[in-house]
């Protein structure tokens, strides 16, 4: 039977049409919040890191001072873990929380999660741990946008809705990036397509990234429009570009898992100074893999240092990141994989140089690399794709970038590599089963493809997981609302309403149902409608 709650949710998703224009002016608020807390952020965030790079730079040449710095370094370290502790929700990424949310109805005290991400996130930054501003960003916007649903939405519905468009214009706001913000949304952060979720993201996302641009200006976040467009000769070195960097994302996807693994032995308290510590001799000597690693990123592009310099930097930044992302500090891990992408394409551009590939085309390596690592690690290509041509501000690197990030990707599921947001969403899952809300219900919009098992039947032909309700489908322009004898079609959207906190499983079996490639076993009983 269907609650007073869900009665309503029916009622909204029958009526699709009327309410898009609402949840588009909605988007926009949602936007306009979600770009204003992310650019106060970003700005902390880079003075926090420059200032980094000067006190490490302070202490190398007043080395009595280290001790003290070391002092402060535990009373942060202290500091950090009792913020932690404060609010768990805020530790890490902050987009498999997002994720977590949005799937799994895991509550999230937005008000406490927004004050942890600030302080932590410039703390941190002072110290120059490994992390970058673009996951935290995406959860800064979903909060953002959390509090505002949570005032104006008349419905739960509604509300996932705008906190997708939040996390959407986190991400805009964070790299200038509006078109890889929707597509994250839809690709990443809410695994399904709608036409009121494409709005709530489209409208928020441009409206974020209209807000950073107005305070830091037309210019990518990287600037790589000078480097020169792959020729067609060369396109062969993207089949071992795509398979190197698909192997660093992967294992990179290992390696942050393990180490978050091996912090759990540390106790709780701990973990943060052991991050902060370990920064103190990175800053000292390299000082270039402080921060996100947006300087990391130039030093790939102008490939002037050599193979055992980039080498170096390449594997310093690797560990030095799961050693920062394992402890639990609030950040993310978003830019570190692009740069460290970017450090193997260098890498092996340099290396192809040595048989005959013309040094001008080192960068363009750097570039295709980038999106393959972020592929291999994260698994959403296409997000990949466009946020490497936004972030570089040209598309005459798309072609290399696709297919680098393709291959890529190919190399990373063949390795059996989990992503990574996956794979941290599961342990949060895990650690907060007490956590969620289990009278929120979920709700998954799906495709029908040909050749599936429901296409061309009848609602009451079709046996439907047991706590799914078919409350809507989606044709064309069309919005039906369902009845027995309704006959669904290929290309239809099925949206449906689970009234208990068993997304997981239905999310498989309804998938099982409307895919024509099964993508996992039916695990709970069936019914007919």
């Amino acid at each position: 039977m269907l609650t007073t709650g869900n009665t309503k949710l029916y009622k909204v998703l029958s009526k699709i049409n009327s309410i898009k224009w609402s949840i588009a002016i909605k988007g926009i608020f949602s936007g306009l919040i979600a770009g204003f807390l992310v650019v106060l952020y970003r700005f902390g965030i880079e003075y926090g890191t420059n200032t980094a790079v000067k006190t490490y730079a302070f202490l190398k040449q007043n080395p009595l001072l280290i001790l003290p710095w070391i002092i402060l370094i535990v009373a942060a370290g202290l500091f950090l873990a009792w913020l932690v502790k404060l609010e768990p929700m805020a530790t890490g990424s902050g987009i498999p929380q997002v994720k977590g949310l949005l799937l799994y109805g895991l509550k999230i005290r937005w008000y406490s999660v927004l004050l942890v991400r600030f302080i932590a996130g410039l703390i941190s930054s002072f110290f120059g741990l490994s992390l970058g501003r673009e996951g935290p960003s995406v959860q800064i916007g979903a909060s953002g946008s959390q509090a505002l649903a949570k005032s104006i939405s008349k419905n739960k519905l509604e509300e996932n809705y705008l906190i997708t468009g939040g996390a959407a214009a986190g991400l805009s706001a964070a790299f200038n990036a509006p078109l890889s913000g929707i597509v994250f949304a839809l690709e990443e952060v809410h695994r399904s397509f709608s036409k009121l979720i494409l709005i709530a993201a489209t409208t928020a996302a441009l409206t974020a990234d209209v807000v950073s641009k107005y305070f830091f200006g037309l210019k990518p976040v990287l600037s790589f429009t000078a480097t020169p467009s792959l020729p067609e000769a060369f396109y062969i070195w993207l089949i071992p570009l795509g398979i190197l960097s698909g192997i660093v994302g992967a294992a990179l996807n290992k390696a942050l898992l393990g180490f978050q693994t091996m912090y759990r032995k540390v106790p709780f308290y701990m973990r943060p100074c052991i991050a902060l510590l370990i920064a103190l001799p990175c800053g000292l000597f390299f000082p270039s893999v402080l921060g996100g690693g947006q300087n990391l990123v130039q030093i790939a592009e102008k490939a002037q240092s050599g193979i055992a310099i980039i080498a170096v930097y390449l594997v310093i930044k690797f560990i030095f990141t799961c050693t920062s992302f394992g402890s639990g500090i609030p950040g993310g891990i978003f830019m570190p994989i692009l740069a460290i992408g970017a450090l193997t394409g260098s890498l092996l551009g340099l290396i192809a140089t040595k048989f005959g590939l013309p040094a001008e085309y080192v960068p363009d390596f750097a570039v295709c690399a980038m999106a393959g690592a972020l592929s291999g690690s994260v698994k959403a290509p296409i997000t990949s794709i466009l946020l490497i041509a936004e972030m570089t501000g040209s598309l005459v690197h798309m072609l290399p970038v696709a297919a680098c990030s393709f291959v890529a990707l190919f190399l990373s599921d063949a390795l059996k590599t989990t992503p990574i947001y996956e794979a941290l969403l599961e342990r949060i899952v895990e650690n907060n089963k007490d956590n969620q809300n289990n009278k929120l219900g979920g709700i998954i919009e799906v495709p029908v493809e040909i050749g599936s098992k429901v296409a061309d039947k009848t609602v009451q032909e079709i046996d439907w997981p047991q706590d799914a309700l078919l409350v809507g489908i989606h044709r064309g322009n069309k919005d039906i609302v369902p009845k027995g004898h309704t006959k669904i079609l290929p290309g239809d959207y099925l949206i449906i309403l689970s009234t208990e906190n068993t997304f997981k499983d239905l999310n498989v079996n309804i998938r099982d149902l409307c895919l024509k490639e099964p993508k996992g076993k039916l695990t709970i009983n069936l019914r007919n409608a």
